[in-house]
């Protein structure tokens, strides 16, 4: 969904120090899949005394209570702890605390291609047509984070390919040789 490589994703985990509980998902997957998916996700997180699930969802109303509907559900707390913060400062905020990202996959609907593979970083930012959220909260485009204070080190990474599919555009992010 915003292209990013499994073997990145499981990088940030171990940095991170956490365990990454990976769910397969089907290309075009609907709802009714995905919650089916998902319900032995949040009956492991149960069974080991996990009580609540962190979104990082800022001012969606309609997937925070579609979050909110479907871990009632399941038993477990949904916290949203960036909900309504102002965008645009929350996006200079994590620029000024370390926080390094690529921009993975973009809707062309809603940004220009010419988007895909760039830096997250202040440029980028100037850049943004103002009808686009500097969060890409609506869905403009998605990022993979390759440095944050919270990591040991950072990622090194590099854009490959930039491809069109499925009406989006996508930028392979490879992790770089050292």
């Amino acid at each position: 969904m915003h292209a990013v490589r499994r073997a990145l994703v499981e990088e940030q985990a171990l940095l991170l120090g956490i365990q990454l509980w990976a769910v397969e998902l089907p290309p075009c997957c609907s709802n009714a899949q995905y919650e089916k998916l998902l319900a032995p996700v949040w009956e492991r997180a149960l069974s080991e005394r996990i009580t609540a699930v962190a979104f990082g969802d800022l001012f969606l109303q309609d997937i925070r209570r579609y979050r909110e509907q479907q871990l009632q559900a399941a038993g477990l707390e949904p916290l949203f702890p960036l909900w309504q913060l102002p965008t645009a400062q929350l996006a200079r905020d994590m620029l000024a605390a370390g926080v390094r990202a690529k921009i993975t996959c973009v809707d062309p609907s809603r940004l220009d291609e010419s988007f895909a593979g760039r830096d997250y970083d202040q440029t980028f930012l100037e850049e943004l047509p103002t009808n686009v959220d500097p969060c890409g909260e609506n869905g403009e485009f998605h990022t993979f984070v390759y440095d944050a204070p919270v990591f040991p080190h950072p990622i090194p990474v590099e854009t490959g390919e930039v491809l069109v599919r499925d009406g989006f555009v996508f930028a392979d992010v490879l992790r770089r040789p050292e």
